[in-house]
């Protein structure tokens, strides 16, 4: 009779066990800084004045990208659409947030039709960087819109221009 025998050597790397802790422990300081740093920005833009732009003519999305395009360091946020079977067609804008360079705006597709629309006694402010910049959004802001304050000196600034947009949206163009 033959007998075989089977030997197991178990051996534990406790250096590498250690360092794969230290590593660990290392992703989850590093998730749990990430989470702070979500949770804040949530807070902050909660806490943040929200300009929302009520659309009555299906223009929303159309306004939303010109702006986003138009704006450095802007991005859309969230975007949620009417589904089948609501008061508007499919796919128009139900909600949705974007952000042009730091500032929180909303806008809609509206399903009812107000009496009322955009004012101009309501409007963008923007302190321009430089003169380029001020040009630049001035050309484009003002294009297929209203001129209601051609680019000055008014007296209160060395330059400043005021439009009502394509959209309706009301735009005040500041040089610092």
């Amino acid at each position: 009779m033959v007998l075989f025998g089977l030997t197991v050597l178990s051996c534990n790397d406790y250096k590498n066990e250690s360092t794969n802790l230290n590593e660990i422990k290392k992703l989850q300081a590093e998730k749990d800084s990430l989470k702070t740093i979500i949770t804040q920005n949530r807070t902050s833009m909660e806490n943040q004045m929200i300009r929302s732009l009520t659309f009555q003519d299906g223009n929303a999305e159309n306004a939303m990208n010109f702006y986003v395009e138009l704006f450095d360091n802007s991005k859309i946020i969230t975007l949620n659409r009417w589904g089948d079977g609501a008061p508007v067609a499919e796919g128009k804008i139900m909600q949705a947030t974007f952000e042009l360079n730091g500032n929180l705006f909303m806008c809609s597709d509206s399903p009812p039709v107000h009496d009322w629309d955009f004012s101009p006694a309501v409007s963008n402010y923007i302190d321009c960087k430089d003169e380029e910049e001020m040009d630049r959004l001035f050309s484009k802001l003002s294009e297929n819109g209203k001129v209601t304050m051609g680019l000055a000196n008014y007296g209160f600034s060395q330059k400043f221009g005021w439009v009502i947009d394509q959209f309706g949206v009301s735009w005040q163009l500041n040089l610092k």
